[in-house]
């Protein structure tokens, strides 16, 4: 009786846990994206389940299908002790993996090649560049062209094409917008970039995806596209009309100390080349001008620009 009652309690509290996770599939970021590389994201993750669900489904068929007709009670099953192997099950078993995993493999690389973060988005608008850098525990936002940076938001038009350089002032974090598509991991002393395109107006949350301390969780941001260009100019003007600046390397060495769950705030200036001479201070003495080192043979390019291979891993 006990035992019963033991199995019922499992079976609802089963039931209770499926109904939560189905009930938030609705809202997963992955598959609502609001932007083209978020897209080709989703079908690649929808194209791959699908595939895998050819050898799932017909698995998870067959052990409750082999349970039935097996089972003690049925006396018309033939019992078979001797039978060892059948040459047709094994060509299923083996071949129909293989022919899976070759497409999967055909599609991976395919995608891999064609959402490489560091290929820029072909568009009819000028591209805009936003330098980001990552800090304890909050992200630092640099507007180049407007001269302005902003902490823990950042804002870009609508269907204008943006190439975020990334780069790290403390440990290793990792850089994701999930509605707009793809991470990359930013990295102190060198320079990853990630390339995304907003195709639908609206406030998207950005993360950390990659845990980096105490105040990990509150390391979280929001990612503006305004529906015009000229609703970008208006936050813009607003950034600029904050009082405080970012034109001194005590400024920034300020705001890079630790802290949690940071506010959002507006500096309506910032030093030249800051993002350049955050990269710098973890490579040694550099022209900020010329990119010249001290040290001989060192190529500052390779070491401040990363490719491929080190940024292996991550989503685009």
């Amino acid at each position: 009786m006990r035992l019963k009652k033991y199995n019922k309690s499992i079976g609802v509290m089963s039931l209770i846990a499926a109904t939560v996770v189905l009930s938030g599939c609705h809202n997963m970021v992955l598959m609502n994206p609001k932007g083209a590389i978020g897209v080709e994201q989703r079908t690649l993750i929808i194209t791959a389940i699908m595939l895998m669900l050819i050898v799932v489904i017909p698995v998870i068929f067959m052990a409750f299908t082999f349970a039935w007709k097996y089972r003690a009670s049925n006396k018309d099953a033939k019992y078979r002790p001797n039978w060892a192997h059948s040459n047709k099950i094994e060509v299923v078993v083996w071949t129909i993996p293989i022919i899976i995993i070759a497409i999967l493999g055909t599609i991976t690389w395919k995608t891999t090649h064609e959402l490489d973060t560091f290929k820029p988005i072909v568009t009819d608008k000028k591209p805009m560049t936003i330098e980001v850098v990552s800090l304890d525990w909050k992200w630092l936002f640099i507007y180049p062209e407007q001269g302005i940076a902003t902490v823990n938001e950042l804002a870009f038009p609508k269907d204008v094409p943006i190439e975020f350089k990334v780069t790290s002032d403390s440990v290793m974090n990792s850089f994701f917008i999930p509605q707009l598509g793809g991470q990359i991991y930013a990295m102190a002393g060198m320079q990853t970039k990630l390339h995304l395109i907003g195709n639908e107006a609206g406030e998207y949350a950005g993360i950390s995806s990659s845990y980096s301390g105490r105040g990990f969780s509150g390391m979280k941001f929001t990612a503006i596209v305004t529906p015009t260009e000229g609703d970008f100019d208006q936050w813009v003007a607003k950034v600029k009309a904050s009082p405080n600046n970012l034109n001194a390397t005590s400024d920034f060495n300020t705001l890079a100390a630790p802290s949690e769950n940071n506010p959002v705030a507006y500096f309506s200036s910032v030093k030249p080349n800051l993002f350049k001479e955050t990269i710098a201070k973890f490579m040694g003495d550099m022209d900020m001008h010329t990119g010249a080192t001290a040290h001989p043979g060192m190529d500052m390019s390779q070491g401040m620009d990363m490719g491929e291979h080190a940024h292996a891993g991550a989503e685009e």
